[in-house]
């Protein structure tokens, strides 16, 4: 008879890191008054008529499920969205199908295109929810580093590809670089995919948020992308709409049936009440993303100002997307002992860069989505003061 060991859990967990979000939380709620320039949230929530068409769906809420895959309204806005907005054409070759965010849109995929001991390519620093996902499904992420300004290297990518290799995954705008990747660049990654018969998996979630004269990219938008191009895209950041957890992936047709094999064994179906939001937020229009995220992009401004005023940066600073900047700092002190120090002495959380994949330096992520103006005068203050004084 086969015995288990209680105490501990499955090799295939021990295996994933510990999510940061919550460590860093437990040290924010340990000290009160924190100000957190650490999770990847914006300052805004949902448009007014979210909740007003969730209320006006209420009877529809009753004991039954939505179709796996998404309801047809919602689908049917998101997928001209995506011929509008991206250059995309879902139909016969190519099926959307909406998730409970990016996050389950990834795990999905992984699901669906990888066997035990695949391999998946992950430009450093990468999404440590990516990473831990490939680990979780017994795979093996195998990290390509980005060149100073965290811009991704086909070279090193085809370098990186073997006969396991399953997926390259692309995120653009970056989480947690804030780079954005150049059309040519995604262009030579979708094509090596597509040479090498590997899937290219392009999470685009923070494609509202570029800034200056940067230009988001859709990969699927290629002519040639159709067999081998996953994308993934949320409306949690551009909307406010985080906590209700809508997402959608554009998926080859001859992954739709696996897809819904996965979605249906872990969620059956995406929670209508959020669908029924997410309807109400897409009919009030991207003006309403544009605009608050004109106050972002100040904030950025903002942010990068205040850096300059540091001493102990190793790399220039740049972040041309999203709402991240990730700092190189010319230090030997490990990045969880600054985040840990920066939290109890001086009140001001970040996210320390090792655990999206950066082990060699110190690095660290800022996120100045969240914040009103004066919280984030006060947050910078604290941070700069913070940093010069413990790694200076």
């Amino acid at each position: 008879m086969h015995s288990s060991d209680l105490t501990r859990p499955g090799l295939r967990m021990e295996a994933v890191q510990t999510p940061v979000v919550p460590i860093v939380a437990d040290l924010i709620r340990e000290t009160p008054g924190t100000i957190s320039l650490g999770q990847g949230v914006v300052c805004y929530g949902p448009p007014e008529a979210a909740l007003r068409n969730v209320i006006a769906h209420g009877a529809e809420l009753d004991q039954f499920y939505g179709p796996v895959e998404g309801i047809p309204e919602l689908a049917g806005m998101l997928t001209r969205k995506l011929a509008e907005e991206n250059r995309i054409t879902a139909g016969d070759e190519r099926r959307l199908v909406v998730t409970a965010g990016a996050n389950m849109g990834f795990l999905n995929a992984l699901f669906a295109i990888t066997d035990p001991g695949a391999e998946v390519i992950l430009p450093t620093p990468y999404y440590f929810n990516h990473e831990m996902a490939v680990r979780m499904l017994d795979c093996q992420p195998v990290c390509v580093p980005t060149d100073s300004h965290f811009q991704v290297d086909p070279a090193a990518i085809a370098a990186a590809m073997t006969r396991r290799t399953a997926a390259v995954v692309t995120i653009s705008p970056n989480n947690p670089s804030g780079a954005v990747y150049p059309e040519k660049a995604l262009r030579a990654v979708n094509e090596l995919c597509r040479e090498r018969g590997i899937y290219h998996i392009s999470d685009e979630a923070y494609e509202y948020f570029v800034y200056d004269d940067r230009r988001h990219f859709s990969p699927a938008s290629l002519d040639d992308s159709v067999q081998h191009t996953i994308s993934l895209f949320s409306l949690s950041k551009a909307y406010g709409f985080s906590s209700w957890r809508v997402g959608y992936m554009l998926i080859p047709a001859h992954l739709h049936e696996a897809v819904r094999k996965v979605q249906d064994t872990n969620l059956i179906c995406p929670p209508l009440a959020s669908q029924y939001a997410a309807i109400g937020a897409i009919e009030t229009g991207r003006d309403y993303c544009d605009e608050r995220i004109r106050q972002i992009a100040s904030n950025r401004r903002f942010v990068l100002s205040e850096l300059k005023k540091l001493s102990c940066i190793k790399d220039s600073v740049r972040s041309d997307g999203a709402f991240y900047i990730f700092l190189r700092l010319d230090t030997e002190l490990r990045d969880m002992e600054i985040v840990e120090r920066l939290i109890r002495e001086h009140r001001i959380a970040v996210m320390p860069g090792s655990a999206f994949g950066m082990e060699e330096g110190c690095y660290l992520r800022i996120s100045y989505g969240a914040l009103d103006e004066a919280s984030l005068e006060q947050g910078m203050h604290r941070l700069v003061s913070g940093l010069n004084t413990i790694a200076g």
